[in-house]
C-alpha cells in the first residue's frame, strides 16, 4: 500500500431533529393540550491519534465523514434521539487545517481526541410554545444544521528515530534487519521514492528519503521529506565505507539539514558507520576516532551481513532509546 502523507476531506456534523406538534390525548381529558416533543441533537465530529502511520492510505476512496443526525421528537413529550458522534482516526503527526478558516491543530498525542465540529441543536416541540395565553400552540421549529467544512490533513511523521544519509549508505537494509519493514533495497545510486517505516520494540523507525546536495532548496526529493524529519525524535546519520571522504559526505548531508531547519540539526543525533565489510579493520578505527574527535557524537560501527554487529547494534538503540 502506497504511503500517503496528504488528503481533504468534507465533515459533516449531524443536524438536529425537528420538534413536533402533538396533542395529549387520554381517555377522561378533554382537550389535553400540547404535548410534542423536541429534536434530538445532531452528533458531533471528532478526530483522535492513533498509532497507523497507514490511515491515510485505507481513506484513499473516502471524500466525506457525516455524523448521525438527530431523531425528532414524538408525542407524551418525547424528546427525539441524539444523532452519534463520529471519531476520524488520523495517525499521530496529523496537522488539520480547515480550509475555510484556516485554523489548524495537530494530533500529537496517542490517543488524544478533539472536538472538530459540533451537531446541530433539536428543534422545539409545540409543548415548548404553551403559554396562558396559548395554550394550544401549532407552532415547532425546526433542527439546526450541525457545522461543516472542508479540511486539509497532512501527516507530518512523528518517528522516535529519523536514518538520514546519503542514497546507498544502507538505511533501508538496516530499517529491514531490525525491524522487518520489507523496505525495498537495491545497489544503487538512486533514493528511495517514499519513508520506510519499521517498529522496533515499539518503538518507530523512519527510513527518509536519500538527501542530496541541493534538497533543503528543492533539488531531487527535497523539502517534502525534509518535512518529516522534522518530526522525528532523534537522528540516525549513516555514512558508509564505501565512500571516498566519509566525512565530506557526512557534512554534505548536514549543511542540508541546517539549510533547511536550525531545529532540526539540532537534535540528538548519533553516527552509524555502516558497510565495515567492505574497508579493512585500520581504516573503521581511523575513522571512528575521525569523526568521535571533529563531531563530539556517539559513533557506532555496523557491518550489515553480520548477525553478531547488527544484534550489537540493536542494544545500544535500545539503550538510548530508553533513556
Amino acid at each position: 500500500m502506497a504511503f500517503i502523507d496528504e488528503a481533504k476531506f468534507h465533515m459533516v456534523a449531524g443536524r438536529g431533529g425537528n420538534g413536533v406538534v402533538r396533542w395529549r390525548r387520554e381517555k377522561f381529558i378533554d382537550k389535553g393540550g400540547p404535548n410534542g416533543g423536541d429534536g434530538g441533537r445532531g452528533g458531533d465530529v471528532y478526530v483522535r491519534a492513533v498509532r497507523d502511520i497507514g490511515l491515510l492510505a485505507k481513506y484513499k476512496n473516502e471524500k466525506e465523514f457525516k455524523a448521525q443526525n438527530g431523531e425528532p421528537g414524538g408525542g407524551t413529550l418525547l424528546h427525539g434521539k441524539g444523532g452519534d458522534d463520529i471519531v476520524v482516526d488520523f495517525p499521530i503527526g496529523t496537522i488539520i487545517t480547515n480550509i475555510g478558516t484556516g485554523e489548524a491543530f495537530e494530533l500529537s498525542q496517542e490517543n488524544e481526541k478533539v472536538l472538530l465540529l459540533k451537531g446541530g441543536d433539536g428543534g422545539f416541540g409545540n409543548d415548548h410554545f404553551k403559554s396562558s395565553t396559548n395554550r394550544a400552540p401549532r407552532e415547532w421549529t425546526a433542527g439546526k444544521n450541525g457545522e461543516e467544512g472542508d479540511f486539509h490533513i497532512e501527516l507530518r511523521l512523528f518517528a522516535d528515530i529519523g536514518l538520514v544519509g546519503l542514497p546507498n549508505a544502507g538505511k533501508s537494509s538496516l530499517l529491514n534487519i531490525v525491524t522487518n519493514a520489507q523496505a525495498k533495497v537495491g545497489n544503487y545510486q538512486f533514493t528511495t521514492l517514499e519513508p520506510n517505516l519499521g517498529s522496533f520494540f515499539g518503538y518507530i523507525i523512519a527510513d527518509i528519503p536519500g538527501l542530496i546536495e541541493g534538497a533543503s532548496e528543492g533539488k531531487g526529493l527535497g523539502i517534502k521529506f525534509l518535512r518529516h524529519i522534522t518530526r522525528t525524535k532523534m537522528l540516525a546519520h549513516l555514512v558508509s565505507f564505501e565512500n571516498e571522504d566519509m566525512m565530506k559526505s557526512y557534512k554534505e548531508i548536514r549543511k542540508e539539514l541546517e539549510k533547511y531547519s536550525k531545529e532540526l540539526a539540532n537534535k540528538d543525533e548519533i553516527i552509524v558507520l555502516t558497510k565495515t565489510d567492505v574497508t579493512d579493520e585500520d581504516k573503521v578505527k581511523v575513522e571512528v576516532k575521525r569523526f568521535e574527535k571533529e563531531t563530539k557524537k556517539k559513533v557506532f560501527i555496523l557491518s550489515l551481513y553480520d548477525d553478531a554487529s547488527v544484534k550489537l547494534f540493536g542494544a545500544k538503540l535500545m539503550e538510548l532509546l530508553q533513556k
